[in-house]
């Protein structure tokens, strides 16, 4: 039990968040598999309150490139707090997001408040939750794949429900950016906090 802890956690350690990405393509049944894991994941009552709209059109990705930069380029401009600017500075982001169009692939991941059936509304629970477990097991499985990500939040992200056409009971949770990383791909140079400063036991 303990290799294996250890060769997971390895391997996890390898995953970093890539911004460069090549257009090569990804085989379908690799994100289609990787989803499935996704929809493993606990969740309140079983609802399952999670959608996944897989992305590759390349008309698709550019409306949602310029719906995104337009939000981010407000964000930078105006609603970002200097504090926010400051801790972002490091990584090197602005509004320019090019890896929405190069990227094979996008995943938009909504989360259902409701479910639909008929005319009947049906409560989920613990959707953020639920959606955010399902969302890091996806994110997991696409590295374990060999596959590298980006998480996307444009805020707000609305714009995601008229592009992708979905129901207003969709609320759009994370743009997942994948595909396999560009040739002279870089990361920054970060440090993950040591398990003494993420753990306390009593």
């Amino acid at each position: 039990m303990a290799r294996r802890a250890r060769a997971f956690r390895d391997e996890m350690r390898r995953r970093r968040t890539v911004r460069d990405y090549s257009p090569e393509p990804v085989p379908g049944e690799v994100i289609d598999v990787c989803i499935e894991a996704a929809g493993t994941a606990p969740n309140g009552a079983n609802r399952q309150p999670w959608h996944f709209v897989v992305v590759r059109d390349p008309a698709v990705k550019r409306r949602i490139r310029e719906a995104a930069e337009h939000e981010e380029l407000d964000f930078y401009e105006h609603r970002a707090p200097p504090e926010w600017l400051e801790a972002l500075a490091h990584l090197g982001t602005d509004e320019q997001k090019p890896f929405l169009e190069t990227a094979p692939v996008l995943i938009a991941i909504f989360a259902e408040k409701y479910e639909l059936r008929g005319e009947e509304k049906l409560k989920n629970y613990y959707v953020t939750e639920s959606v955010g477990i399902a969302t890091g097991i996806l994110i997991t499985a696409l590295h374990h794949a060999g596959l590298a990500t980006l998480t996307h939040t444009p805020s707000p992200m609305g714009f995601l429900n008229e592009i992708l056409d979905r129901p207003p009971n969709e609320r759009p949770f994370l743009l997942l950016v994948v595909g396999y990383p560009a040739a002279d791909a870089l990361v920054p140079d970060i440090t993950r906090k040591a398990l003494d400063r993420i753990t306390s036991r009593r």
